[in-house]
């Protein structure tokens, strides 16, 4: 609990459980999972506790929202830059903490000042294959 005391949110117990669920969680969830595997400790938990507790998280960049899957928003609680595999059969999720370098021509940046990216590969894991 210590440890989620600098996010500067209220910390019920069900929220403990969110960030513990969350804490190096590589899955990339999204908020049902959360809400399904915390509700076996909190049979009476609310969807809109996990949905209030992520949108705080995000507030407070402490979680990233991927618009990856068109259907479901996921989530990240690694924060380092970083880029994503993506299985087109089972909508896995994989890290990718590599830089790659993309030197935008001036012409197509329209005066934009470019800080970073982030990239989505897209394939089939080797879980589907």
């Amino acid at each position: 609990m210590e440890k989620y005391r600098n996010l500067q949110i209220k910390l019920t117990p069900q929220r403990i459980a969110i960030l513990d669920y969350l804490d190096g969680n590589k899955s990339h969830p999204c908020a049902e999972d959360i809400y399904k595997s915390v509700l076996k400790q909190f049979p009476t938990m609310s969807f809109a506790t996990v949905y209030n507790t992520l949108e705080a998280l995000k507030k407070r960049d402490s979680i990233q929202e991927l618009k990856i899957d068109p259907h479901r928003k996921r989530y990240d609680p690694d924060m380092s830059r970083h880029h994503h595999l993506i299985c087109t059969k089972c909508n896995s999720i994989a890290d990718v903490h590599r830089d790659f370098t993309i030197d935008l021509p001036e012409d197509m940046t329209s005066g934009f000042e470019v800080h970073g990216n982030a990239i989505e590969f897209y394939g089939i894991c080797q879980k589907c294959r």
